[in-house]
């Protein structure tokens, strides 16, 4: 049986090959194309992707192809329509990375809020020349008090909600966007967006959540509000978030997802000279425990796919 790991470099955790598979292959930086995959993928029956994605142009190509693990909780990168026509069994690895991205989250709400980045470069640049003891410049805001929507109200969701009430804030869970009743425990999207201090978003990306976060959004979310992406980039308007920054209507955001990874050099927000602006390589889920749960999480489904009995399968 034989196993191909693509992009194998993006999980720098060791995964041990099962002895059941006769053949393993780890392609350590895989080229998005439909003749790159399907290529890597001659003759395999489990293939292992993290980002690549896995159209049907390449399934259709793949016939030996039986089962995808997506190494990660996100299986926006896999088509599910087309794994079905083709009889392909998709599996992901659900709330392995909990932990690591709240924890995450509440750096970022903790470095915004405290405007850390700026009084990082003003203790190096400007404290030495002051006149005082102290240099007071951006506003320095409270955490106890503040309200936090959460879009998402998974593992992660949850695992945020948890550590923000310990520290005293305001918790909304959204509901989702034009849904005509309002579930126990979720409040309304456009009043979530109108009465938060700081969101952050963790569900997961589809056509209903592409760009969940656009110009109107933004002009409805509180003049100086934070904002926190650390699950998809497109979930959020690039432009409006860039937009939000430069006048000023947004008070930071802390971005660890684009809608193109790795970015352009010149990306705007990458350019964007902001003292609340905070842009991280898509490492909220790389806390050694979130890879060592991937990594025990990624072997759980093979093995239970080589049982006969996969286990959280999406499609």
């Amino acid at each position: 049986m034989k196993l191909v790991f693509l992009d194998s470099d993006t999980l720098p955790y060791p995964i041990e090959q099962p002895s059941w598979v006769t053949e393993w292959v780890q392609n350590p930086t895989t080229e998005q194309t439909t003749e790159a995959v399907v290529k890597a993928l001659v003759n395999a029956e489990i293939c292992i992707t993290n980002k690549i994605k896995i159209t049907p142009a390449i399934l259709a190509q793949c016939p030996k192809l039986k089962f995808i693990c997506v190494a990660a909780t996100g299986f926006d990168c896999i088509d599910l329509r087309a794994a079905r026509e083709q009889g392909v069994i998709v599996s992901n690895v659900p709330g392995y990375s909990a932990q690591s991205v709240s924890e995450h989250v509440m750096t970022c709400l903790f470095a915004m809020m405290r405007s850390l980045p700026s009084y990082t470069k003003l203790g190096r640049a400007d404290w030495p020349d002051s006149q005082h003891f102290c240099v007071h410049q951006r506003p320095i805001l409270n955490i106890q008090g503040a309200t936090l929507g959460i879009f998402g109200n998974g593992a992660i969701g949850q695992a945020v909600a948890q550590r923000a009430q310990a520290m005293g804030m305001n918790i909304l869970f959204a509901e989702h966007r034009n849904r005509p009743t309002i579930r126990e425990g979720y409040t309304r999207f456009e009043t979530v967006i109108a009465q938060s201090d700081v969101i952050t978003l963790h569900c997961p990306l589809n056509e209903t959540t592409r760009h969940m976060i656009s110009q109107a959004e933004v002009a409805h979310m509180k003049p100086g509000a934070f904002i926190i992406n650390s699950a998809r980039g497109p979930l959020v308007n690039e432009t409006a978030i860039l937009d939000g920054l430069q006048t000023g209507h947004l008070g930071g955001a802390a971005l660890d997802v684009l809608t193109e990874e790795p970015p352009a050099v010149d990306h705007p927000l990458l350019t964007l000279d902001h003292p609340n602006l905070l842009i991280t390589p898509h490492i909220a889920w790389a806390a050694q425990s979130g890879l060592f749960n991937l990594a025990r999480g990624v072997s759980d489904n093979l093995e239970a796919y080589f049982q006969e009995k996969p286990i959280h399968v999406v499609s």
